[in-house]
C-alpha cells in the first residue's frame, strides 16, 4: 500500500497553519474558556492532527474531510486554538473542490443539513439566543466553505468545458480549411486540365502527323494547327494563372465559358481532327428563347463537350463525332458519340484525368453522369460520354 504523496504547495500551507497555531498556543490565546479537557497541551493534539490533513488536502480529500472533522470535533473539549479552526475550513473546501464527483455533491447539502440539525437541536436543549450564534459559528467554518468549493469546482469545470469546445472549435476549422484547400485545388486541377489538354492532344497528334508523313504540304499544315494551338493554350493559361496571381477583393469575376461558345469550339475540332478523318456535328434541340441556365451548370456543359471533343481527337476511330443538347424544364442533357474502334495513324497518350474530373463536375452539382461503349441505331461501336445535369443550380445533397 503506497501512502499518498503530498502536494509541494499542500506541505507549505500545512507547515504554516502549524506554526501560527503553536505561536497562538505559547501566547495562550485560545477560543474556549469552558473546557473539558484542562490540560494545555491537550490543544496542540487537533492542531497536529489537523495540520497532518491540510498536506493531504489535494492528494486525500476524503480522508482529510474525515479525520479533519474529528479533530475539530475533539478541538471543542481543549482550551481551542483558532488556526485548527481555520484548517479545518481549508480542508471542507479542498475536499469539494478535489474531491470526487459524488462527495462534491454530497458535501455542501450534508455540512448544511448538520448546520441546521445543529442549531434546531442547541434551540432545544439551551433555549436562548446563544444557540443561533452557535449555529452561524457551525454554517461559517462548514456549509460556507463548502459552498464555497462547490461555485470554484463549477467555474473550473465551465472553464475546461469552454476550453474543449474552443479547441474543437479550432480543430474543427482547421479541417475546413483543408477541405477547402483540397477542393480549390481539385478544381484548379480541372480547369486547367480542360483548358490545357485539347491544345496539347492536337500539338501531340500533329507533330507526330509531321514527324511520320515525309510530305512538305503536310508537315507545314501541321505546323500551322501545332502553332495556332500552343498560341491559344498559351493564352488560356496565362489567363489562369492571372487569376490565380490576383488577389483584389474588389477585381470582377472572369467570364467563364458557355454553351455559346461551342460552335467555336466545334470549327477547332474540326481543324485538328480533320488529318485523322474525324467528322464533328452538333444537334442542339435547345429552344432560343429558353430560360437561361446557371453560369455553373453552362461551365460545366462547356467543359464537358470540350473534354469529349479532346478525347475523341486522342482515340476515335475515322468518323462522325456528335454533340446532342437537349433541355426540358427540370434539367439539360449532354450527350457526345464518337467511333469506337482501332484507329490507324498517330495517337496522343491519355491518363484517364479527363473523365474523372467530368464525373467531379457533374457529382457536385447533383447530376448524373456516365461514359462507355455503346451500340448505335445502325449497329456500329460508338464511345458515348452523357451527362445531364440539372437546370436549376443545387447541390448534391439537395
Amino acid at each position: 500500500m503506497h501512502l499518498p504523496r503530498p502536494h509541494r504547495d499542500d506541505l507549505l500551507i500545512a507547515l504554516a497553519g502549524l506554526a501560527g497555531g503553536l505561536v497562538m498556543w505559547s501566547f495562550g490565546l485560545f477560543v474556549n474558556t469552558d473546557r473539558v479537557v484542562e490540560a494545555r497541551w491537550a490543544t496542540l493534539v487537533p492542531l497536529t492532527v489537523m495540520s497532518a490533513m491540510e498536506a493531504l488536502r489535494r492528494t486525500a480529500p476524503r480522508t482529510a474531510l474525515f479525520v479533519g472533522t474529528a479533530a475539530i470535533a475533539a478541538d471543542q473539549f481543549t482550551n481551542g486554538n483558532i488556526a485548527t479552526v481555520l484548517m479545518f475550513t481549508d480542508v471542507v473546501y479542498a475536499s469539494v473542490v478535489y474531491g470526487p464527483p459524488a462527495s462534491a455533491r454530497r458535501i455542501p447539502y450534508t455540512t448544511g443539513l448538520v448546520t441546521v440539525a445543529l442549531t434546531v437541536g442547541l434551540l432545544i436543549w439551551w433555549q436562548n439566543a446563544v444557540a443561533l450564534l452557535v449555529g452561524v459559528l457551525s454554517g461559517m467554518i462548514s456549509f460556507l466553505p463548502a459552498l464555497t468549493g462547490a461555485i470554484v469546482r463549477n467555474h473550473r469545470q465551465a472553464a475546461e468545458a469552454a476550453r474543449l469546445r474552443a479547441e474543437q472549435t479550432a480543430l474543427l476549422a482547421e479541417m475546413d480549411r483543408a477541405q477547402a484547400v483540397t477542393a480549390e485545388r481539385a478544381r484548379m486541377a480541372r480547369e486547367l486540365h480542360d483548358m490545357v489538354a485539347n491544345h496539347l492532344s492536337a500539338i501531340a497528334i500533329h507533330s507526330t502527323a509531321a514527324l511520320s508523313i515525309d510530305d512538305e504540304a503536310t508537315t507545314r499544315q501541321a505546323l500551322t494547327v501545332i502553332r495556332e494551338n500552343s498560341v491559344e493554350g498559351l493564352a488560356e493559361m496565362r489567363r489562369l494563372i492571372g487569376l490565380l496571381r490576383d488577389s483584389g477583393g474588389d477585381a470582377e469575376p472572369a467570364a467563364a465559358p458557355t454553351l455559346a461558345g461551342l460552335e467555336a469550339l466545334l470549327a477547332q475540332a474540326r481543324a485538328n481532327g480533320e488529318p485523322s478523318g474525324l467528322v464533328f456535328a452538333m444537334d442542339d434541340t435547345r429552344e432560343e428563347d429558353g430560360e437561361p441556365l446557371p453560369a455553373p451548370v453552362e461551365l460545366a456543359a462547356y467543359r464537358i463537350v470540350q473534354e469529349s471533343l479532346t478525347n475523341a481527337l486522342k482515340h476515335a476511330a475515322p468518323g462522325p463525332v456528335t454533340v446532342f443538347l437537349a433541355r426540358d424544364a427540370r434539367a439539360l442533357t449532354v450527350r457526345v458519340t464518337s467511333p469506337f474502334g482501332d484507329r490507324p495513324g498517330p495517337r496522343a497518350p491519355g491518363s484517364g484525368a479527363g473523365l474523372v474530373g467530368m464525373r467531379e463536375r457533374v457529382a457536385l452539382l447533383g447530376g448524373e453522369f456516365d461514359a462507355g461503349p455503346a451500340a448505335a441505331a445502325d449497329g456500329a461501336k460508338t464511345w458515348q460520354v452523357r451527362a445531364v445535369l440539372p437546370a436549376e443550380e443545387r447541390t448534391p445533397d439537395a
